[in-house]
């Protein structure tokens, strides 16, 4: 009798518990779909940039552009992953001095983004899936087999989940010698720095401090799992693959009045690369993917000097005898 009322209050806790955690995901899970406010603002053709196409691995075509020197050889091939809801044209409000410095821009729209194919059925979200590594690879590839580009130097450089997806792409990549990430950052990492904020959005803050932080991990790992049955597609493991980093060139850059993307979720992605990694740049007084337009003379001499590294870039940098001051790209 004692076992059977036992193993009773055991099921019961079970089905509380079941319960509990159902409720808890159906009301987290549209906060986790939710982007932030993010305002990307129109960015006018560049007639001097090429327009290009590639074709992914699944039968997509991504469309984009090519600043490319006509005038000397590139120093290398700097491909740009922009931020969500963003496109390839602002590729130039973070790259100018790379581009100015020699350096080749190749700057393509993710899928379901600006002059890019649209998937059908397929929703992007602010969280990085296997469908944006898909085109990181795409570009990658195009960029290595192009004649004018071949044998250079190739690096990449994304802003906020771009910036994730280009590391998570040159763990991955051989063939990219170095990787800057503006804002990048990791689903999990992200999620659990956020997670109180969060969760006082749906239950008290009593109720809230009651619950056991591994309950929390608990909630957020099937808050994911869900919401990649109702997209079709896996959630990449940012930070799983940032160990693999530790051996290559990275830089990141993070604004020290982010409010998204804190300098403290930087330091973390950092602490899982590894201390072969330079200390992140944490620029004073920007907001998220702001430290160019904070300091743009800066930003651009790090930039230049992280990806003039290279092995097989040129040594010698081309005088930048004109920042020009980018475009607000993303406001928190």
């Amino acid at each position: 009798m004692v076992w059977v009322i036992f193993g009773s209050v055991v099921l019961g806790l079970i089905a509380l518990e079941v319960v509990f955690q159902v409720i808890l995901v159906r009301l987290i899970v549209p906060w986790f779909e939710n982007g932030p406010p993010f305002h990307v603002p129109s960015s006018e053709e560049d007639p001097d940039a090429e327009r290009i196409e590639i074709e992914t691995a699944d039968g997509l075509l991504l469309r984009g552009s090519l600043h490319h020197h006509l005038d000397r050889p590139p120093r290398g091939v700097i491909v740009y992953c922009h931020e969500f809801t963003g496109s390839h044209w602002t590729a130039m409000a973070y790259c100018r001095g790379l581009y100015e410095a020699g350096f080749d821009i190749l700057a393509f729209d993710f899928r379901n983004h600006g002059e890019s194919d649209v998937q059908p059925g397929y929703v992007p979200l602010h969280w990085l899936s296997d469908h944006e590594m898909t085109d990181v690879h795409a570009a990658i590839a195009y960029a290595a087999g192009r004649p004018e580009l071949v044998g250079l130097p190739i690096g990449l450089y994304g802003v906020s989940r771009g910036g994730a997806a280009a590391m998570v792409a040159t763990a991955q990549n051989a063939a990219v010698e170095a990787v800057a990430s503006d804002g990048g950052y990791g689903t999990n990492t992200l999620m659990q720095f956020h997670t109180p904020r969060w969760a006082l959005l749906v239950v008290p803050a009593w109720v809230y401090n009651l619950i056991p932080w591994w309950h929390s991990l608990i909630t957020l790992a099937l808050v994911r799992w869900w919401s990649q049955k109702r997209q079709g597609v896996p959630l990449t493991p940012v930070e799983r693959w940032l160990p693999r980093l530790g051996t290559r060139e990275v830089l990141l850059i993070s604004g020290r009045s982010d409010n998204y993307v804190t300098p403290e979720v930087t330091r973390e992605l950092h602490g899982m690369i590894g201390d072969n990694c330079d200390q992140p740049w944490i620029v004073p007084g920007a907001k998220h993917n702001r430290a160019r337009s904070v300091d743009p003379i800066e930003y651009d001499r790090r930039l230049v000097e992280f990806f003039g590294s290279m092995p097989g870039a040129a040594d010698q940098v081309p005088e930048i005898t004109e920042i020009e001051e980018a475009t607000p790209v993303i406001a928190d």
